[in-house]
């Protein structure tokens, strides 16, 4: 790695840094119970939409009514984005008159996004028409967001409430995350994105001419669209010009924004933010990676400060940059270093010879190699999952840290909410670890820890590793999943691996080898994302629930103090070691292998 490569890094973390505080203490007010500037100001707004719906403001609930209320919510998200999809061919906004998709990736891409997934086994420009996209998509991607926030509020007022039998309101923790998080801070980020050339239009796609006229081998179809067989079984092709191309137009920048500041990460074109028309320029691609922590940071100094310590907060987003910036470091370092095969070349005996700019291989060269592995660990750090490069191109030990990223629980800043309350999980077995260390009753943050919490934050750490483990298992000896491989050996296993991963641990991106959109793809990925997303979420709110109905013990000599370098180490090592202890053996078959491979 170079100096530029450290600057590059750290100009990022920097602006990140200066950027989560005031974020973190706008969210305090929005969901402060006492009335301040930022509620009143759209206290009308949200008066009529609290009287529209039927909401009573004033009432708060327990876990299972905020839980009941979530799911219910979620299911009819899910029934409108599926409808959609089915019969977008008789609704309006569908300029290229796309067809219905079929059922089962339609269930997979409801799912898919209102767990904050995005997982796409499809190609949005080719088989999704604008009022999908927008009516569908694009809300869902605020309503998954809010979702997730509304969660991890929920979570924090179950440590900040004293024998109390409520966690809040669920539907007002939705709307104030929507109406004052989500929506201006999307639409400050569409309009600059717009500045540097992401479309937002409703036009039909346009036939441009192609600048060197080429020919290729077109294949020939029957009238039912089956290719046409000569006598000895091969494919009949005729020559065939190329003298344009075509180019899709629609409403990007406005899904764009939301997708990345929600971590929702689907993409508005197949290319997600490779695609020019989605990242144009370097100054996009900055913006967008700053967009897809700044919640999940802020989130940090919010849990601080509505706990009445921001050291708290503080040593969580500490205990996040722990394991991220190593990471970082080292996807950068493989990709800088090259192919690890080239080594084993006569041509020459570094790979570095052959490669002077490193593993551009899948890469976009107005990002190059910083920009694009920086934006890899943060897509997969947050449960975000678009992609600026093919993360299938990586090499062996880039390839890990992504998958490795995914597969820690989505807690390295993690999706908007579920990356606080997924760490807070941690959290909860970090301090009962610690009380087992001295032999005394565990607390955090003025709450005994004892039998029923521990239950739930297990919960929430273990159901995504059983799920990605077991799931992988299946897959991988399911012949009709492993027939959709496009890599044979370790890479192809890996292509499984980060598929399962992506899919449970909500996150969304892959290893493009992979063809996705069959069944037995569509109907288990589909389990992963809805099990792992609701149970996990679930989970953390019966946490809250008990927790706000205990009293606050307060602090003595005894107390293990968790806003200390110790207790980040501590947090940062459990966090290491449960995705170690899991996942080892798995990558040791996949990524790992086929880098040993590589290098004999």
């Amino acid at each position: 790695m170079t100096l530029n490569d450290f600057i590059q890094i750290g100009i990022y973390l920097v602006v990140l840094l200066l950027l989560v505080k005031p974020m973190g203490r706008y969210m305090a007010h929005v969901y402060d119970d006492q009335p301040n500037r930022i509620t009143r100001l759209g206290s009308g707004v949200e008066r009529f939409i609290y009287r529209f719906c039927g909401v009573h403001p004033d009432e708060d609930m327990g876990w299972k009514r905020y839980a009941i209320a979530m799911l219910l919510f979620n299911v009819c998200g899910f029934l409108m984005v599926y409808l959609l999809q089915r019969v977008q061919q008789w609704l309006p906004l569908n300029p290229q008159h796309f067809p219905a998709v079929s059922p089962d990736l339609s269930i997979n891409t409801a799912i898919s996004f209102i767990t904050n997934t995005n997982w796409q086994a499809y190609s949005g420009e080719s088989s999704l028409s604008y009022l999908t996209q927008m009516m569908g998509l694009a809300v869902q991607n605020f309503m998954s967001a809010a979702t997730g926030i509304a969660v991890a509020i929920a979570v924090i007022r179950g440590f900040v409430r004293k024998t109390s039998k409520s966690i809040g309101n669920f539907w007002i923790d939705l709307t104030r995350t929507t109406l004052y998080v989500l929506m201006p801070f999307s639409f400050v980020l569409a309009m600059l994105l717009v500045s540097q050339g992401v479309i937002q239009n409703f036009k039909a796609y346009v036939d441009v001419p192609v600048v060197q006229t080429t020919t290729y081998a077109n294949p020939v179809t029957d009238a039912a669209g089956n290719p046409v067989k000569d006598a000895q079984g091969n494919p009949v092709t005729k020559p065939t010009q190329l003298t344009t191309q075509t180019l899709p137009m629609g409403p990007a920048a406005s899904q764009v924004a939301i997708k990345m500041l929600g971590t929702n990460g689907g993409g508005f074109f197949n290319a997600n933010s490779a695609h020019p028309y989605e990242n144009p320029t370097p100054f996009s691609n900055f913006l967008q990676m700053l967009a897809i922590f700044l919640i999940p940071g802020g989130l940090c100094i919010t849990f601080g400060q509505m706990v009445g310590d921001r050291r708290q907060g503080w040593a969580i987003l500490a205990a996040m940059l722990v394991i991220f910036i190593p990471l970082t470091l080292g996807v950068t370092a493989a990709e800088q270093a090259g192919n690890p095969i080239l080594h084993s070349l006569s041509i020459d005996q570094h790979a570095s010879a052959l490669q002077p700019g490193g593993n551009m291989e899948g890469k976009e060269t107005r990002f190059g190699i910083v920009a694009s592995t920086l934006f890899t660990a943060i897509t997969t750090g947050a449960s975000c999952g678009a992609v600026n490069n093919m993360h299938d191109s990586l090499t062996p030990l880039g390839g890990l840290v992504p998958m490795w990223l995914i597969q820690l629980g989505e807690v390295v800043f993690g999706g908007v909410g579920s990356g606080l309350y997924g760490m807070l999980a941690f959290a909860v077995v970090a301090v009962f670890i610690a009380g087992l260390m001295v032999g005394r009753t565990p607390e955090y943050l003025g709450k005994k820890i004892e039998a029923y919490e521990m239950k739930m934050a297990s919960l929430a750490v273990l159901i995504p590793c059983a799920l990605v483990v077991i799931c992988t298992a299946i897959a991988v000896m399911t012949p009709t999943a492993t027939a959709t491989v496009g890599n044979p050996g370790a890479h192809g296993f890996s292509e499984i691996l980060y598929a399962v991963s992506s899919a449970t641990n909500n996150n969304g991106s892959a290893f493009g080898g992979l063809s996705a959109n069959i069944p037995f793809w569509n109907v288990m990925l589909s389990v992963c994302m809805f099990l792992s997303r609701y149970a996990l979420a679930i989970a953390m709110l019966a946490l809250a629930g008990s927790l706000a109905a205990k009293k606050h013990v307060p602090e003595s000599a005894g107390t293990l103090p968790t806003h200390t370098p110790l207790f980040v180490t501590l947090l940062a090592s459990v966090v290491i070691i449960v995705g170690a202890l899991t996942f080892l053996p798995a990558l040791a078959l996949g990524p790992i292998a086929e880098y040993l491979m590589s290098v004999h």
